[in-house]
């Protein structure tokens, strides 16, 4: 059978109860009392009863408080996966949705995600799927609802002349 992981030995039981009174997170004050219940006697298995993990779980923790300290029991999330896009590619690609498409350039009258989707394809070499191309826009703080477009030979004085207006009662 394998011995167990040991503890450090610059922090008592009574500095890690200490630790875990005065510690903000939950999770990293309730692991602070199981390692100070190891440092006393208590079996690993009831000191991670304590923590309300399993033993395995708990020598994890030791593994990580032996070279973090009390730091190490926090919980650590990964940041995810970098963008692709750059941030001058990202307010390049904004600029484009809030001027509009060209119609005789780009040959639509109004953007859709599968035609920025080709667009960033063009010009940065990043292939997004099309519910990305909407995440992307959301993030830009874009809404996926748009003003009806205007079609380009629309006559103002035609509109104003058509529109009824009815005598004030």
């Amino acid at each position: 059978m394998a011995s167990a992981v040991s503890l450090r030995a610059d922090y008592s039981a009574a500095g890690l109860r200490q630790l875990a009174r005065g510690a903000k997170n939950a999770k990293q004050s309730r692991r602070l009392l199981s390692l100070a219940a190891v440092l006393e006697g208590m079996s690993r298995t009831d000191a991670a009863r304590i923590g309300g993990m399993d033993r395995q779980t708990l020598r994890d923790w030791v593994h990580r408080f032996n070279a973090h300290g009390p730091d190490g029991l926090l919980d650590s999330w990964s940041k995810g996966p970098e963008p692709r896009l750059s941030g001058e590619q990202r307010a390049e690609v904004a600029e484009l949705v809030e001027t509009g498409p060209d119609r005789a350039v780009h040959g639509v009258v109004r953007w859709r995600r599968v035609d920025l989707q080709r667009i960033i394809l063009e010009r940065f070499g990043v292939s997004y799927h099309e519910r990305t191309v909407g995440k992307l826009l959301k993030a830009l703080g874009f809404s996926h609802i748009s003003a009806r477009p205007r079609h380009p030979a629309q006559d103002q004085r035609t509109i104003e002349a058509f529109k009824k207006t009815s005598p004030p009662r």
